[in-house]
């Protein structure tokens, strides 16, 4: 049976957010970081009744249940119907499978037993991609916010996924052709058909937009994007929807800075970092989730060691392997704490997967971006950062011949070098988004958003 891990005597409460995260980190964490801002916020105004019940499974919560959250987030679970890609590895089409058709039912147990005063307004916070809890809501009279936790580039394109069958822009995963022009999708700049979003199969795809009819029968759309740096997309989807949308980005663990000044002591790399001079170290993560072969970490091992720049890798497994290809100049490490790390003024530079959550942070800390996306909506990412933004390069070019791993480590080391004039440019960019992205969160764009969505649950 499904269990609520702490009592709540909810009598007294009015106002009660169900959060239904898709479960894997990239959707877990901003969902979460959503929680504990509102939960701050409404301590800011002094509203104590008010209460969220993070919904997870039994295994994710052994993940994340000792992290540090306010009191009135508590975790409830339901049985592990999902496999652990953080585990055990992942059959992505089980997964995603699971997830549609195994999640639905305990859920719905779960809502039955907690026991709560019918005068309490309740409200459910779900994942996008999931399907199901619009339904799950309107059965039961619970108005549905969605969080979409990707870019709002990444939305629009899957929002208007029949234009590019229309137009004979998908299949879309022909290198010879990526170089070709979509200039269609509304509110979206020219974007080549190699940076749309790929997926790992049609079936797959197909659960993906499977989601998106089921977002006109919500009450509210949430985007974890900054309104400043997706502006055109972000009013051009607005008519298409009978509700509000608010972007309440960036979504990142920005309240945990600064709180616990004696926790750097607990973690070795952070002591490394303190030993390095400002802005030398590239920090390097490829993500959480989507699967990194052998081959590929070795690839990125040689060329740190060839371009000569201190790092501090984030590499998922075989780590003594990787340090002895990758020499001396830099450490790896198994995980971090990323916005931490990104913060840290020895670090100029972040070679990143392009996962929207990294995105947004490495903006939040002012560090311009090697791009080297692999799947989904990495891909407009890198195209933001690199083509709209210009606060980024990209590892590989698209369509042009392959570079050697000398031409990458070539292109790290002039990325890295505090003499280059393109360089300083991409950091005057950079700090430029960085101020953006500070002052929608202090009385700007995010925080007037965000008071509206209080205001209206």
């Amino acid at each position: 049976m499904s269990t609520i891990t702490t009592s709540e005597r909810s009598g007294s409460r009015p106002c009660h957010i169900l959060a239904m995260p898709y479960p894997g980190r990239g959707h877990i964490n901003p969902m979460m970081n959503l929680c504990k801002i509102l939960s701050s916020k409404l301590d800011q105004k002094n509203h104590h009744r008010f209460f969220i019940t993070f919904i997870v499974t039994e295994e994710w919560l052994g993940l994340i249940g000792h992290e540090p959250k306010p009191d009135n987030i508590r975790f409830a679970t339901i049985p592990n119907v999902l496999p652990s890609e953080l585990v055990r590895g992942v059959n992505m089409r089980s997964f995603v499978e699971d997830i549609h058709t195994k999640m639905e039912e305990p859920i719905e147990e779960l809502l039955d037993h907690i026991e709560i005063d019918k005068s309490i307004r309740r409200i459910i916070i779900a994942d996008s991609l999931l399907k199901w809890p619009v339904d799950v809501g309107n059965r039961r009279n619970i108005p549905v916010a969605l969080l979409w936790t990707m870019s709002a580039a990444a939305f629009s394109i899957f929002h208007h996924f029949e234009l590019l069958v229309e137009n004979g822009h998908f299949p879309y995963d022909l290198p010879e052709i990526s170089k070709e022009i979509v200039d269609y999708i509304p509110g979206i700049s020219s974007i080549c058909k190699g940076d749309l979003p790929t997926v790992l199969n049609i079936e797959n795809l197909h659960k993906i937009l499977g989601t998106f009819p089921c977002v006109q029968r919500a009450q509210y759309l949430l985007f974890s994007s900054i309104f400043e740096l997706e502006p055109h997309i972000i009013n051009a989807l607005k008519p298409n929807f009978p509700f509000p949308l608010y972007s309440l980005g960036p979504i990142i663990p920005f309240l945990n800075l600064n709180k616990s000044p004696s926790k750097h002591k607990k973690h070795d790399y952070f002591e490394w970092l303190d030993s390095q001079p400002p802005n030398s170290v590239l920090y390097v993560s490829m993500g959480s989730f989507l699967p990194v072969s052998s081959t590929q970490n070795d690839e990125i091992a040689a060329v740190l060691r060839e371009s000569g720049v201190k790092f501090l890798w984030v590499a998922r497994g075989e780590a003594s392997r990787l340090k002895e290809i990758a020499g001396v100049l830099g450490t790896i490490i198994p995980w971090c704490e990323q916005l931490e790390v990104l913060c840290h003024p020895s670090v100029g530079g972040f070679w990143t997967h392009c996962g929207w959550n990294s995105t947004m942070e490495s903006v939040f800390a002012g560090v311009p971006m090697l791009t080297c996306p692999i799947s989904i909506d990495q891909l407009p990412n890198s195209k933001l950062i690199v083509d709209d933004w210009k606060v980024g390069w990209r590892v590989k070019r698209k369509v042009e011949s392959l570079p050697t791993k000398g031409e990458i480590a070539a292109l790290v080391n002039r990325f890295m070098s505090l003499d280059s004039n393109d360089r300083k440019e991409m950091m005057t960019r950079v700090k430029e988004l960085q101020d953006i992205s500070r002052r929608a969160l202090e009385g700007g764009s995010s925080e007037v958003n965000l008071n509206a969505f209080l205001a209206n649950i």
